[in-house]
């Protein structure tokens, strides 16, 4: 058996063609839109144009045999810039909860109303996360409540940090079923555009990602068909039944989703953090002090060598995860996590070495490097910050169950 780190030609192309648009078109709009604090419609319009933001593009991407191709996308269009990139891909995350849980029905019917149409481009939200629940999973309280009489289910509760909340076509929901079964009590649910109770609540002004959308989501007694949780209510009454008995679980739909999408937020932070390296090298080469570049000076050439070192280690650790996840390898060390928390903690690095590199101009909105430095600081927060990724590091590697 032969071992390659070498993409395919296939892979290539695909990201060669992001980089073009991330430089052509999302890179000029960078500064506009993060201080506009908008979703960038027009942008997220011209992706659904060229098939960039497509159902398409998601699904053969994550059917990518070394399960390299869409980490690159991810890669690729966080270069060009992280708050218009996360408007185009965000919708992923949901599409990754519906993929990963639904039934083949709810697959076919529900995928396409995510992404939309190239003329009318829709998104989507996954809404987990609570005002009294981030990180703590378990502790969520939006309840879902089965109405066996008119087969419908009844939710109540609010949600926060959700991207797309409320501007969504379709929202994806975590709510608990069975709050007596603490997480493995929970069920995922589609909400359909329109739906009756449902409702955007603030809208989130954040450090960075600025021209992606954040927000709460309310719900109120909103009233689903009974067939609109994910996997079917079959299924779910069977897990709930193995619970109640003690037998162990394959787990709630709101980690696993997270757990098929850390490698891919990985990608992301290595876009930010390889565009303000890139950034910062070049300048360097250009700028002069005491009569020198300043790359010239080994203090600065240090930085630069740790700042690349990061970025090629934390590449290693995000396409090994994305290659176990493709190929159905158990995280057995938390290998997903890992690759997260290293790629994530090396974009804050990269992003503040370079202003220190550019020094006063790197601090000032006239040098991308300022917004890099925002945005990149996200990535050690959503969806799992850096001290659960080695708390659920710690416990996979020790086998105990860590505080």
């Amino acid at each position: 058996m032969t071992f390659s780190l070498e993409l395919s030609d296939d892979v290539i192309e695909v990201r060669d063609w992001v980089h073009d648009f991330a430089e052509r078109v999302v890179r000029p709009a960078a500064a506009e839109w993060d201080e506009r604090e908008e979703t960038p419609w027009p942008i997220i319009q011209e992706a659904a144009k060229i098939g960039l933001y497509s159902m398409d593009l998601f699904a053969a991407q994550t059917a990518e045999p070394t399960g390299l191709g869409m980490l690159t996308v991810f890669e690729e269009l966080f270069w060009g810039d992280a708050g218009i990139a996360l408007s185009i891909l965000g919708t992923g995350l949901a599409a990754a909860a519906l993929a990963g849980n639904g039934t083949p029905e709810q697959i076919g019917e529900w995928l396409p109303q995510m992404f939309g149409t190239v003329d009318d481009p829709k998104l989507s939200s996954f809404c987990s996360s609570e005002p009294g629940a981030g990180s703590d999973v378990a502790a969520i309280i939006t309840k879902a409540k089965y109405d066996e009489a008119a087969d419908e289910w009844v939710i109540n509760g609010t949600k926060t940090w959700a991207t797309n909340g409320g501007i969504a076509n379709v929202h994806i929901v975590v709510a608990s079923v069975a709050p007596e079964l603490g997480s493995r009590g929970q069920a995922t649910f589609i909400i359909p555009p329109g739906t009756k109770g449902f409702t955007q609540g603030q809208k989130f002004s954040k450090h960075g990602i600025r021209a992606s959308h954040t927000a709460e989501v309310v719900l109120d007694d909103v009233r689903i068909p009974g067939g609109l949780v994910l996997g079917g209510k079959e299924k779910l009454d069977e897990r709930l039944a193995r619970s109640r008995e003690g037998k162990s679980s394959a787990g709630q739909a709101a980690m696993k989703t997270f757990e098929r999408t850390r490698p891919s937020v990985g990608a992301m932070a290595l876009g930010v953090a390889r565009a303000a390296y890139e950034y910062a090298l070049e300048y360097a080469q250009q700028r002069e002090q005491f009569g020198r570049k300043i790359g010239d000076f080994q203090a600065i050439a240090f930085k630069l060598v740790d700042m690349k070192t990061r970025i090629d280690a934390a590449r290693l650790l995000v396409w090994r995860a994305g290659w176990m996840a493709r190929n159905n390898k158990p995280f057995t060390n938390a290998e997903g996590s890992m690759a997260k928390l290293v790629a994530s903690e090396a974009a804050v690095y990269v992003t503040d070495e370079a202003i220190q590199i550019l020094g006063g101009n790197g601090y000032t909105r006239d040098y991308p490097v300022e917004r890099m430095h925002r945005d990149a600081k996200i990535f050690t927060i959503f969806e799992g910050t850096s001290e659960i990724q080695r708390l659920v590091m710690a416990r996979a590697i020790t086998g105990l169950p860590l505080k």
